[in-house]
This record gives structure tokens, C-alpha cells and sequence, in this order.
């Protein structure tokens, strides 16, 4: 006889928690994040072939207006860490060898699998709907701006992280990260706002579609690693 209490054989266990998500959010994120990129890009190019919609207009007057050494500094210096052979390798590279080496296997396919997805979707986009940049542009950049490359990145990155860490601060952090990526991107004049926004919405959508199907895993990997520290510390 158990001493189990009235009613403990009918709450779902972990395991039934996390494969219901795998079943269910992959469907449901995939969908949200597919036609919201979409249609935002649609709507931008069916509003005079990718011109600026009309807040679009608004944030870059407000730019162009507040345009000064002081805030280009730091906007080429998120330029650099967002992209280019820093953004797009030493920095997932250094991230995935870290996780590796404190044994998060699984957190690091994780990582490498959206990263890897949200890459591919935003060139694909950028091919899809070939919308051109601003003109008050101040670096060089590759063609098609519809959606942000830099911006998908480091929603993606925060994301991943932030549930790979679960941590209140890793979110905090990296929201704050996504704006100024986000800021500075249109500062720059290498996107417009709405790319922004297409960069956003993409990178959030990756990060949860790789999530659902590997939740499992990666909350048996974290517990395993939350069991190792504690004993350790005894």
C-alpha cells in the first residue's frame, strides 16, 4: 500500500508535460511565425514594392534628425558583433564550445539548430520579397532588407539561452540586447523599422519551434547537470 495522496496518480508527470509540448507548440509556433514574417513582407512590398510604411518614414526622420558620433560608435560596434565573421562564427562557435565543455550536449545541438534555421529562413526571406534598403545607409551591407539578419540573430541567440540557462537575469539581458541590436540597425539606416520587427517575430518563432521537440532532453540534461553541481557541493 502507498502512501501516495488522494488524487497523485492522476497529475501528469514531468514527461507527459513535455510531450505535450513537443506535440503541440512546434505546430502552433511554426504557423504564428511563418505568417506573421510573411505577412508583414507582403504587406510591405504590396505597399508600393517595399517602400517604407508610413512608421517606417517616421522612425527614420527621427534618426536622421538625432544622427551624431555619439550614437554611431556604438551602433558600428553592434554592426560588428551581430554579424559579419564575429556575429555569424566567433560567437556561436564560442557558445556552442562552452556549453560543450561544461557537458550540455544536448543545449548545444539545441543552439546550433536554430542558429543554423534562423540563418537559413532570413536569407530566404530576403530572397523572397527583395526589398531594398534605405539610402541613408552608413555600412555596407548585402541586398534585401526585409528581415533583419542581425536582429533575427540575437532574438534567437536570447532566446536559446535564455531557456537553455533559466535564468531571470539571461532574459533580462537579452531583451536588452535585442533592442539595442534592434536601435541600432535603424540608426544605421540598414534596415527599416518593420525589419526590424520581421527579425524579431523570426527569431523568437525559431528558438521555440527547435525547442518543442528536444524540451525533453534538454530538461533531462539540465536536471542531470543541476544533480552534478549539487553534489559536488556537499
Amino acid at each position: 500500500m502507498t502512501n501516495d495522496p488522494p488524487g497523485a496518480s492522476a497529475q501528469p508527470s514531468t514527461d507527459q508535460k513535455t510531450r505535450k509540448v513537443q506535440r503541440f507548440w512546434p505546430l502552433v509556433s511554426a504557423f504564428a511565425v511563418l505568417v506573421v514574417a510573411v505577412l508583414i513582407g507582403a504587406l510591405v512590398m504590396l505597399r508600393g514594392a517595399g517602400n517604407p510604411l508610413g512608421f517606417d518614414t517616421e522612425w527614420m526622420d527621427e534618426i536622421l534628425e538625432h544622427r551624431s558620433p555619439v550614437w554611431e560608435i556604438p551602433s558600428l560596434a553592434m554592426n560588428y558583433l551581430g554579424g559579419g565573421v564575429i556575429g555569424v562564427f566567433i560567437v556561436p562557435i564560442a557558445i556552442i564550445a562552452a556549453l560543450c565543455l561544461f557537458r550540455r550536449f544536448w543545449a548545444a545541438l539545441y543552439f546550433t539548430a536554430a542558429t543554423v534555421l534562423s540563418a537559413g529562413l532570413v536569407q530566404l526571406l530576403k530572397s523572397l520579397f527583395g526589398r531594398a534598403r534605405p539610402e541613408e545607409i552608413l555600412v555596407h551591407a548585402d541586398f534585401g532588407s526585409f528581415p533583419s539578419g542581425h536582429v533575427a540573430n540575437a532574438t534567437t541567440m536570447a532566446v536559446v539561452l535564455a531557456i537553455i540557462l533559466r535564468r531571470s537575469w539571461i532574459w533580462v539581458a537579452g531583451v536588452v540586447y535585442v533592442i539595442l541590436m534592434l536601435l541600432s540597425r535603424t540608426y544605421l539606416g540598414a534596415h527599416w523599422l518593420s525589419d526590424t520587427f520581421g527579425g524579431l517575430l523570426l527569431g523568437v518563432g525559431v528558438a521555440v519551434i527547435v525547442w518543442a521537440p528536444m524540451a525533453n532532453r534538454l530538461f533531462r540534461e539540465n536536471e542531470r547537470r543541476h544533480r552534478f553541481v549539487l553534489a559536488r557541493g556537499r
